[in-house]
C-alpha cells in the first residue's frame, strides 16, 4: 500500500499550498463537493463484481500452493482519500483441499495476522456471504491504521476485500458501499 509513502512525501507540499489557498476561499458546502466516480470492477471470468470509488490498479500475482501447483491472484488496488482498498481473487488449484472452507479461510486469516500489531485480529466474524463461507475481520496495523477484510471461499474461488485506513474510516459510507457491493459471478 503506497498511501502512507505518498502521504509522507506529498503532505508537506500539500499543506503549504493548502495554507495559502485557505486564506483565499472556504471549501464548498457538502452538496457542492466533487463526487467520485464509482467503477464496477469485474474479476476474471466474471468471478466477482465490486464497486470501487475510482479506477483501480490491476496486478497479477504469481504464487504456488503448498503442494507446489502454480496459480495466480488477480489484485485490484486503489488509494482513495485516507483509504487503501483492495479486491483480490484466485481460483485455487486442484491440489488445494477446499472440502473444509473454514480451515482454508482460517489459514488466510492466520497468515495475514502475522502482519498485524500484536500478531492477531481484534475481531473475527464468521458468517455466510452470498451463499459462501466467509469471515470479516478487523485488526490494528503498526502506525495506527486499521485493516478490515472480508474473505470468502465458494468452491475453489477465493475472494478477498480489504480496506486499510484510520480507525474512524472503516465504517464510512464509501467503505460500506465497497464491502456491500460484492457480487459473485459464475
Amino acid at each position: 500500500m503506497t498511501l502512507a509513502r505518498r502521504g509522507f512525501v506529498a503532505l508537506p507540499l500539500a499543506m503549504a499550498a493548502t495554507a495559502a489557498q485557505a486564506q483565499l476561499k472556504q471549501p464548498p458546502p457538502p452538496s457542492q463537493a466533487p463526487q467520485s466516480v464509482w467503477y464496477a470492477v469485474r474479476g476474471p471470468d466474471n468471478a466477482f463484481i465490486v464497486d470501487m470509488p475510482g479506477e483501480p490498479v490491476y496486478k497479477l500475482i504469481d504464487t504456488v500452493s503448498p503442494g507446489g501447483a502454480k496459480f495466480v491472484y488477480h489484485s485490484y488496488s486503489l488509494d482513495y482519500r485516507r483509504l487503501s482498498l483492495v479486491a483480490q481473487t484466485a481460483l485455487y488449484p486442484a491440489d488445494v483441499d477446499v472440502s473444509q472452507p473454514k480451515l482454508n479461510l482460517q489459514s488466510v486469516l492466520d497468515d495475514r495476522a502475522q502482519r498485524l500489531a500484536g500478531g492477531k485480529w481484534t475481531k473475527i466474524d464468521w458468517r455466510e456471504v452470498l451463499g459462501a463461507p466467509a469471515a470479516e475481520s478487523i485488526g490494528s496495523v503498526a502506525g495506527g491504521s486499521m485493516l478490515r477484510q472480508l474473505v470468502l471461499l465458494k468452491g475453489r474461488r477465493y475472494v478477498s476485500l480489504a480496506c486499510l485506513g484510520p480507525a474512524d474510516s472503516l465504517r464510512t459510507p464509501e467503505v460500506e458501499r465497497f464491502f456491500k457491493s460484492l457480487r459473485l459471478g459464475v
